[in-house]
Parts: structure tokens; C-alpha cells; sequence
């Protein structure tokens, strides 16, 4: 077997990113898993990997203004290491010298007769003062700044003003906080932070959030406190989705696309002293499995019951819910920073997705009791997806009536529907919507 060294793994996976459209977490962690890299190699290997992702218009963007080919004709493999070498003369601290030397050294085994462009390309580069000369047109240029489809960055201005859209951007290209959601069946936040600390992970509280964590340092998923079930890991929005699903303190709830299982274990703790259950569904048998897991890890074995169900299908069986929970399928243009490649699927594979959250949110209202609720939510920034499919919902159901809010941090107006924007340190992008159903 033939080892590789880091810069050789992420080519590998960044090339077959590009060829099979994959998801980026699952290709690289595969990579790394195979490989005899050291801790600090793995380290460089994901930051190299993300970034180029997260940048990936903005290289092609430098690529074009040195290729006398367009980018289309260029090797896929020769644009693949001038990425990596771009980026590491922009957003590293590699050595100028390590980052060209290494480039021409990669594309040596990859295509021999490209060396002496990627060579040329990256060395005019250098000597131009790693200077990005930026189109004038305003769209084409934060496009290019910011790595983000022209149609999207669009988008965003369209829907929420030219002042919010750079800060979805700016966000877009930040570090994700990582957040865990203490378990108050075993812990208190307090406690959990002590434990942790004691494992040389460090974490703050989250303001107005009692049950939350941020983690500061340190890898909580490979700590003892998560083996016993202390805390699972749980964005900020999510975690006020759940609240806000348990907040009417239901008997039965339904969670409709529960896998792998956040929002309902969340919602499990909060209403189990009351005596509440939920029944968490997916499509997919596997993805069940993670929710069994995962309560059982925690405790909840009596509290969450996990079957294999279609959202967008009927089961009068199942009887109803005093709250039903649709977290549907989206584009997730919410959690572009922890998903990068989310935001280069074109605009022609989401315009089917209203329909399809809409099919659900209607056959999610079939289980509502009189009197209970119904929770819409999506981790996207797209009005399309929230608020006119919320708006179409409700023009075509009178029996449901919007139903305000409870007060949430990070909530900037409260009425019966929210959209969070990614802040650092903060939440993702996610919007949610309340409604009940008339008595």
C-alpha cells in the first residue's frame, strides 16, 4: 500500500467531489480514515480541504485572469492543485516556496505536461502580490469575493436587503461554532462544562440558553461525558426549533424527518417529566437506526420511539399528535459554513423544492389533534421555502391560524413565524414557523 502525504489526499478528494457530487464530510473523512497521517497532517488536510470549497469561485476566478485557456477546456485535475495552491498562498500560512513547490510536484503524477503552467500561473501570482483585481459590476463582484452563484447572492439581496445579504455572505465564510445541548435528565450545564474541562475540552455558556454549550476547544465527541450521554451535539437554532416544538408541553408529538434524531431528543428531555412522548419517523431504515442509537446513548429509550415512515404519506394508524414537527428537506442555504458545497448546486435542482415541503406540511396537518400545533421549519435562507410555502399552507388549510411565538434568544421580531441568520458564534440559518390547529 502506497501512503499518501496530505496534499495527495485532499487532490483525491477534491477531484472526486467534483466527478460525483458528493458530500464533502463523507469523502474526506473517508480519506483521512485510510491514511497514516498525523493528528497536525489531518488537521492542515481539513482546513485545505474546506477552504478550497468554501473558495473554490474565487480560485477559478484567479485561474481564469492567468490561463490563456478557459477554464472549462483546463484538466480537471491541473484546476484541482492550482486551487490548493492558490488557497495556500492566500489563506494559509504555507511557505510561498512549500505552496509552489509542493503544486508542481502534485501535478508532476497527476499530468507531467502541466508542470510548467501551474509553475508559471502560481510564480506570476506571487510576483503580482497575491493581488485578486476584482470585475467592477457589483453582483460579479461579491460573487467572486465571497465564492457565492451570482443567482444566489441575488437571491439573498432580494429577500432580505443588500445590508443583510453581505452578512449572510461574510458568515458564509466563517468557522462554524460547534454547540451542545446538555442533557438535564443527567446534567446540568454547570456540571457538564466541569467534566469536560477535566478532559481538556473547553466550553462557555450560551447566553439565555441554560441547557446550551459552546465548545471553545477540544473534541467533546470522543470525551467520557458523551459516551454516558450527558450532552449530544446541536446547533443553536435547532435547539430553539425543539424548544419551541416542546414548549405546549404535549403528550405525543410527532417528528415527521426526525433522523438523526437532534430536535427529538432535545424535545424528549424537555417534556418526559410531563409524562410526553415522541415518535420520531424517517424514510430511510439506517437513518432510524442513528435515532435509536442515539437515544438509547442518552436515555431516552422510554421516551423517543423511532419508526421507518414517509413524511409525505397518510398512516391513519398512527393516530395524532398534540404537536407534529416537520423539519423538512431543503437546500440548506442555512448551513452553507458547515456545508460548503451546498451553495454551487444549481438554481435549477431547488425549484422543485417548494412543492415537495409543501406536500408534507399538508399531510403533517392530517395528525394534529383540535386544539394542537404544528411546527414548520427548514435550515434554508430562502424565502420560496419558508415563508411562501407557510403562506400557501395556510390560504389552503383555514383550519390552522399562525400561533405566536414563545420569547427565543437570537429572535429579532417575534410573531408566529422566525428566520435566524447566521451569526459567528450563533446560530445558523434557519427558519420556523407556529401554527395550531382550531379547536
Amino acid at each position: 500500500m502506497v501512503l499518501k502525504n496530505a496534499r495527495a489526499i485532499v487532490y483525491d478528494a477534491l477531484f472526486r467531489l467534483e466527478k460525483d457530487r458528493s458530500y464533502s464530510n463523507l469523502i474526506l473523512d473517508a480519506s483521512l480514515k485510510k491514511s497514516a497521517l498525523s493528528g497536525q497532517d489531518k488537521g492542515f488536510a481539513s482546513r485545505l480541504f474546506y477552504g478550497v470549497i468554501e473558495r473554490k469561485l474565487t480560485l477559478d476566478y484567479i485561474v481564469s485572469c492567468y490561463s490563456r485557456q478557459p477554464l472549462e477546456r483546463l484538466h480537471l485535475g491541473v484546476r484541482v492543485v492550482l486551487w490548493m495552491g492558490l488557497y495556500q498562498l492566500l489563506y494559509l500560512d504555507t511557505p510561498d516556496s512549500a505552496a509552489v513547490n509542493e503544486s508542481v510536484k502534485l501535478v508532476s503524477s497527476i499530468k507531467p505536461g502541466a508542470k510548467g503552467f501551474v509553475n508559471a500561473v502560481l510564480r506570476q501570482f506571487i510576483r503580482d502580490g497575491k493581488a485578486i483585481s476584482y470585475p467592477d459590476e457589483p453582483l460579479r463582484r461579491l460573487s467572486i469575493q465571497y465564492s457565492c452563484p451570482e443567482w444566489l447572492v441575488e437571491q439573498y439581496q432580494r429577500d432580505y436587503g443588500a445590508k443583510r445579504m453581505k452578512g449572510i455572505l461574510e458568515s458564509s465564510l466563517l468557522p462554524p461554532p460547534i454547540t451542545l445541548r446538555v442533557n438535564p435528565l443527567k446534567s446540568s450545564g454547570e456540571e457538564l462544562a466541569v467534566r469536560l474541562m477535566e478532559e481538556g475540552i473547553e466550553t462557555l455558556p450560551v447566553s439565555g440558553m441554560p441547557y446550551c454549550l459552546a465548545v471553545v476547544k477540544g473534541n467533546p465527541v470522543e470525551s467520557r461525558a458523551f459516551t454516558e450521554g450527558l450532552f449530544h451535539v446541536q446547533d443553536i437554532a435547532s435547539q430553539l426549533c425543539a424548544f419551541v416544538a416542546a414548549s405546549s408541553s404535549p403528550k405525543r408529538l410527532f417528528d415527521l424527518c426526525a433522523a438523526p434524531g437532534g430536535k427529538s431528543f432535545t424535545i424528549a428531555e424537555e417534556i418526559s417529566l410531563q409524562g410526553g412522548t415522541v415518535f420520531s419517523f424517517d424514510l430511510h431504515p439506517q437513518r432510524v437506526r442513528l435515532i435509536e442509537n442515539g437515544a438509547k446513548r442518552l436515555g431516552l429509550t422510554g421516551v423517543v420511539s423511532a419508526s421507518v415512515a414517509d413524511a409525505s404519506v397518510y398512516f391513519a394508524e398512527l393516530g395524532q399528535a398534540d404537536c407534529v414537527l416537520c423539519d423538512v428537506p431543503c437546500s440548506g442555504l442555512g448551513v452553507i459554513r458547515r456545508k460548503p458545497e451546498i451553495k454551487y448546486k444549481p438554481m435549477a435542482d431547488l425549484k422543485n423544492l417548494p412543492l415537495i415541503q409543501l406536500n408534507i406540511l399538508e399531510n403533517a396537518s392530517n395528525y394534529v389533534v383540535p386544539g394542537g400545533v404544528l411546527v414548520y421549519s427548514t435550515c434554508s435562507l430562502s424565502k420560496l421555502e419558508n415563508e411562501q410555502v407557510v403562506e400557501t399552507f395556510l390560504k389552503k388549510n383555514p383550519s390552522f391560524v399562525p400561533e405566536l411565538l414563545p420569547e427565543l434568544p437570537f429572535l429579532e421580531q417575534r410573531g408566529f413565524q422566525a428566520t435566524f441568520f447566521p451569526v459567528p458564534d450563533g446560530p445558523d440559518g434557519f427558519y420556523l414557523a407556529l401554527m395550531k390547529r382550531a379547536e
